[in-house]
């Protein structure tokens, strides 16, 4: 359990204060009046079960978390069940078979029970006692998340421990199935009517999808605090009291009014989307309610799921959308992940397209916004620019005919659509290049190349996480001198990076890409403009060698390999051709089993040696990150930034690294300092 204990304590203590650089409350970042919500004030955040997206649901690890990441004002959700006895007890559903370890301490038989007219089977609260749920600990109930942190034993907690142990400033109790409850001979109310007279306790919001329970309590509550909140399950489902879908309760906002000031709707009663995960029209109910009084809490956002690829995987943008879309803003919003909707409301909500950057970081595509569409495409490269981007790339490969293009790799099958062609025929093996076969560019001629479709990159396609499906082939490519005239036409760009790899081996073959380049940036006149910089990259020191003293062009030594631990002559020797380095994510914060396993001071030692660092690959899909940036790319991008002080970074989706430079608040270098001193004995304790 001690390695266990170790990576609790790493996510719990280390990430939280790193991540929350950027996330804590915002200095003025937005004023009350510019949100569209009921009140005016901005939207709330409401952490369900805590941070369940990490820890157990309902644990003292989830809770605590939530507090340590989310907002000062964050509300803790807890799903009330009951046991044999009466004790309200904090758990996400009335079976106790998923969420904790019940079956590892009884044996029983499951119980079957008809819960709203369905016959269910499991291991149900209302068969313990509380005194026997004492030895029950807590897991994670959703097997796509990371068990490893079940190992600290949480136990379950009563409601009330819940409160007086953590002491939120907002507490939200759920309560889904009084009437099973009632059925066996258990009273909900009493115990809700219990916990409101405890001094101890102050209960913030009440919420049911059951009209008559709401009914019944609504008038203890109506000159208390205590806000009721009618919740809406699935538009077909029943509501047990009325007997009603709940999209026909949803046509009648005036009768939820008479017990409810606020309603919980799923996100997609606000936003749908299609079969596709396309966005559609968002509704009129976030509107339709507030004509009525009634606030409108949205729920089911999770920073691990698919959602709609309007977003690029990106959950601060899907927050954005809810709250800051210029029509509506919800009044709160329900989460396993509360650190996200914190950033999005204290940081990035109202701020322009031409917000100052407050964060000194470069931001370089890869392949242009590839995370998009097919990368090296004029679609990804206009999509890149219209994000934001600093510096466009063009990763150069050489055609049959002798053109340089762009393209991500010399191997066509990687991005496009050539086995599907009669050029299947021209497979294969070139060890000097890659290992496995392939089908290389310099066997086709430009107007060969122009004829195959592209093909987008899936990085992730093996968790079945794909990229903008519905644009996975458009866009066309582009040959170098093209690139650079559009890049040159384009005021917002600080410059370009062109890439050249295997030039050893395609001199051999009589391609000289580097006379290449340097004949096409001499054309497009970068020999002689400032405007824009170029930067060269290559990983091999003979290519950056041809180029140092001829020109003014930056140039950057990518380094495949992990150099966590680089020697300082290795450093010396880079110096000699290159002024900027590009390396590997792992390089500053290795990873153990999609966990950090500490952080090394590569970065500082080779800006020391004055040169700037970039790092590469950022994207936004959850599976790419380590667990301790909490599914988040933001908190990734943060990390980095504000904990590791790199120069730069390289990114297949350029949109969420230029957000990032926007936020509301300057970097706090308390947070270099911790990393500093006690990140790594901390994360290596165990």
């Amino acid at each position: 359990m001690g390695s266990l204990r170790g990576i609790s304590i790493a996510i719990f203590v280390v990430q939280a204060l790193l991540a929350s650089v950027a996330l804590v409350s915002a200095q003025g970042s937005a004023t009350p009046s510019r949100w569209q919500t009921l009140s005016g004030e901005a939207p709330v955040v409401i952490a369900r079960g805590g941070f369940s997206g990490i820890f157990s649901d309902s644990s003292f690890g989830a809770y605590s978390l939530a507090l340590e990441t989310g907002p000062s004002d964050v509300i803790l959700w807890c799903d009330v069940q009951l046991t044999n006895d009466g004790a309200g007890i904090c758990f996400p559903d009335l079976k106790l078979d998923n969420n904790s370890k019940i079956a590892t301490v009884f044996t029983d038989k499951p119980t079957t029970y008809l819960v709203n007219g369905v016959s269910t089977k499991g291991l149900f609260s209302i068969d313990y006692t509380l005194n026997d749920l004492g030895s029950v600990y807590l897991s994670q109930g959703i097997y796509s998340r990371t068990n490893k942190l079940d190992g600290n034993n949480y136990p379950i907690m009563t409601v009330q421990d819940t409160y007086t142990q953590l002491q939120p400033r907002g507490f939200w109790l759920n309560i889904q199935h009084d009437a099973f409850y009632a059925a066996h001979n258990l009273s909900m109310r009493s115990f809700v009517l219990s916990v409101s007279r405890n001094a101890k306790v102050t209960v913030d919001y009440i919420s049911s999808p059951e009209v008559a329970f709401l009914r019944n309590i609504a008038p203890i509550f109506r000159r208390s605090s205590t806000k009721v909140v009618f919740r809406f399950l699935g538009p077909k489902d029943v509501e047990p009291s009325t007997n009603q879908t709940y999209d026909s309760l949803l046509t009648n906002l005036t009768f939820i009014k008479t017990f409810a000031s606020g309603i919980i709707v799923p996100k997609s009663y606000i936003w749908p989307v299609d079969g596709a995960l396309y966005l559609q029209p968002s509704t009129s109910i976030v509107l339709d309610a507030h004509k009525e009084g009634l606030e409108v809490f949205a729920s089911d956002f999770y920073n691990d799921v698919p959602f709609s690829f309007n977003y690029s995987y990106d959950p601060v943008a899907e927050y954005l959308q809810f709250v800051d879309n210029g029509k509506f803003s919800v009044d709160g919003v329900l989460t396993d992940f509360p650190i996200t909707p914190a950033a999005a409301i204290d940081c990035f909500a109202h701020i322009g397209k031409n917000a100052s950057k407050q964060a000194d970081l470069l931001v370089i595509s890869n392949n242009g916004a590839s995370g998009d569409y097919p990368g090296c495409t004029d679609m990804a490269y206009t999509k890149a620019i219209q994000d934001g981007v600093d510096v466009l790339d063009c990763p150069v490969q050489m055609t049959k005919d002798g053109i340089p293009i762009c393209l991500g790799s010399i191997n066509l099958i990687q991005s496009t659509d050539i086995v599907r062609t009669g050029f299947s025929n021209l497979t294969e093996t070139v060890p000097e290049i890659m290992q496995s076969s392939g089908i290389f560019t310099y066997n086709l001629s430009w107007s060969d190349i122009k004829s195959l479709k592209p093909v987008i990159s899936s990085p992730q396609s093996q968790y079945k996480l794909f990229r903008n499906p519905k644009f996975q082939n458009a866009g066309k490519y582009l040959k170098l001198s093209e690139f650079l005239s559009m890049a040159n036409t384009t005021s917002s760009l600080n410059g370009v990076l062109i890439s050249i790899e295997n030039a050893a081996y395609l001199a051999k073959q009589g391609f000289g890409v580097t006379d290449a380049v340097l004949k096409a940036l001499n054309e497009a006149g970068y020999d002689k403009q400032t405007t824009q910089k170029v930067m060269i990259q290559s990983s091999s020191s003979s290519v950056l060698m041809k180029f140092k003293g001829k020109t003014n062009y930056q140039l950057v030594y990518k380094i495949d390999e992990d150099i966590g631990g680089a020697q300082s002559s290795t450093i010396d020797d880079i110096k000699r051709f290159a002024s900027a380095v590009v390396i590997s994510k792992d390089s500053v914060f290795p990873e153990n089993s999609a966990f950090l396993a500490g952080a090394t001071d590569v970065v500082s030692r080779l800006q020391a040696a004055n040169l700037s660092v970039l790092v590469q690959t950022f994207s936004n899909e959850f599976t790419s990150q380590a667990w301790d940036f909490f599914s988040d790319a933001t908190v990734e991008i943060n990390s980095f930034c504000a904990g590791a002080s790199i120069n730069g970074v390289i990114t297949d989706f350029p949109k969420t690294s230029d957000r990032y430079r926007s936020k509301c608040l300057p970097l706090e270098m308390e947070t270099t300092k911790f990393y500093d001193n006690e990140l790594p004995a901390i994360l290596l304790s165990g």
